[in-house]
């Protein structure tokens, strides 16, 4: 139960970060120090990075997925680790050597304009996605603690990320993740500790979800049959299956990589190996903050059902266990966790530090978007229509186009309210990759090596090819079928191309 104690901790923690983002925002004059920070060091590269991965769906996404499927929701953050580790080792010093701001710059400046322009659209759908996890999660976070609607609870969500991001850009992303990352890991080991000591180990965790599915009712509603079958989806990596599994960690991998937000934090960096540093400094927190949010899952799987499950139980005339809680939905599990099994001041600083990690990966994803919409589309769009100046400066133009992303989110968020926050978080970053990784590598590594009109091609069909496994729910995950289908294309057209030639 919230008390005035949680919700005083809850403010003073989400003031505090505000208040950072404001004195780091102070000296933001222009567009340049907005979007690339300036000259960070290692560890505001590694905030910079960790505060917007390390958000909704890396905790309360985390924590849920494992609610439903156990240890396989760890590959969430076991895959944004490796990204980040790929990020660092292989294309930081190419980035930065490109003397470019953005991916798609990159892209354009070997394929052209119209490779620029079409992959600013795609990249803004994997990229919106996203943003409306984040908003997703703010609202289940803030509906539970003040009691709102969630109509109400989402527009308080983006507007605190708009707060996050409008006045300190990448800085108070950067000074904020720094401060996230003492409190999370604080928070994380807190939470780990106590799940393994309550719980009484990893037996206690297994017999606890034992337990809760020795009613038949509970097991059918959750397409469990036998204790081999509930074992196997709690014990094993690969509960949902190794093909999808693996699928979504590599659409982790390759979606940090791809991704605006991330890369401009490798750009604000004071030098390139400042910059590695700071990439491999943030692989190595994200898989321990996932760990301790997959046991605090299980062990929640096993004390408390859904509302939905619930009615389940009733309508199959079973009465819910003694010492058996409810919670809404499955998304709720981590703030039930703390709310339930933590001192009331310190889940007070718990809950203000998770909402505060939504809202700077929010704010992360948000200003990447920004970034995109301003320089490549609207930035194409002057140059076709013969535009030589603008009525807003690129600052202005990138805080309304903040304003206006989060306004379309909320929107967004009534669709997709009963999705997993985690699926969406692979869909977003497997379409980022499946967009533009195979033209960012080439441009960076083989330029010359395809020509613009094969790769126009294969950016649109390649995400196409995904969106529509992704619909068919075909096996494994989505990314596959993109980047199969985009490298076939490469390939294939690049072969008959040098034939001719």
């Amino acid at each position: 139960m919230v008390s005035i104690v949680h919700l005083i901790g809850v403010l003073l923690t989400v003031a505090l970060l505000l208040a950072l983002s404001w004195l780091a925002g102070r000296n933001v004059k222009d567009e340049h120090t907005f979007t690339t920070g300036g000259r960070a060091g290692s560890w505001m590269v590694c905030g910079a990075l960790l505060g917007t991965l390390a958000g909704g769906q890396s905790t309360i996404g985390t924590a849920q997925l494992a609610f439903c499927y156990g240890m396989s929701a760890w590959w969430f953050t076991i895959g944004a680790g490796l990204g980040s580790l790929v990020l660092g080792l292989f294309y930081t010093g190419p980035l930065r050597r490109s003397g470019c701001t953005t991916l798609l710059e990159v892209v354009s400046r070997e394929y052209g304009r119209k490779a620029e322009t079409i992959g600013s659209i795609l990249f803004l759908i994997g990229i919106f996605i996203s943003i409306m996890s984040q908003v997703l999660s703010s609202s289940a976070m803030i509906g539970s603690l003040f009691g709102m609607t969630t109509v109400w609870a989402s527009i308080t969500g983006a507007v605190l990320i708009m707060l996050m991001v409008l006045y300190g850009g990448i800085r108070s992303a950067g000074v904020a993740g720094i401060v996230k990352l003492i409190l999370l890991y604080l928070c994380s080991i807190i939470a780990g500790i106590v799940v393994w000591h309550v719980a009484g180990g990893w037996s206690g965790l297994r017999d606890g979800v034992d337990t809760i599915y020795h009613s038949p009712a509970l097991a059918q509603f959750n397409d469990l049959t036998d204790i081999e079958s509930i074992h196997h989806r709690y014990g094993s990596p690969f509960a949902r299956g190794a093909f999808k599994d693996l699928g979504g960690c590599l659409s982790l991998v390759l979606g940090v990589v791809c991704t605006q937000s991330y890369a401009q934090c490798i750009w604000s960096a004071a030098s390139t190996a400042k910059a590695r540093r700071g990439a491999l400094l943030c692989s190595l927190f994200m898989p321990i903050i996932g760990a301790a949010c997959t046991l605090v899952g299980i062990y929640m799987r096993g004390h408390y059902v859904t509302a939905d499950e619930l009615k389940a139980l009733q309508a199959a005339s079973e009465s819910l266990p003694a010492g058996i809680g409810v919670i809404e939905n499955s998304a709720q599990a981590f703030p039930a966790f703390i709310l339930g099994h933590m001192p009331a001041w310190l889940g007070g600083l718990m809950l203000g530090t998770m909402l505060i990690n939504i809202l700077g990966c929010g704010s992360g994803l948000s200003l990447g978007a920004a970034t995109i919409l301003v320089r490549d589309v609207y930035g194409n769009f002057k140059r076709r229509m013969g535009m030589t100046s603008s009525p807003l400066s690129p600052l202005a133009q990138t805080r309304l186009s903040i304003i206006g992303i989060l306004t379309a989110a909320v929107i967004a968020t009534f669709i997709f309210k009963s999705s997993f926050i985690n699926d969406l978080g692979f869909l977003s970053l497997g379409l980022r990759a499946a967009a533009i990784l195979l033209p960012l590598s080439f441009a960076l590594w083989y330029p010359g090596r395809f020509k613009s009109s094969i790769i126009l091609l294969s950016m649109p069909v390649g995400v196409a090819a995904m969106l529509l496994a992704n619909a068919a729910s075909l096996p494994g995950d989505a990314v596959y079928y993109g980047l199969a289908v985009s490298l076939a294309i490469l390939l294939i057209t690049g072969k008959k191309n040098a034939e001719k030639a």
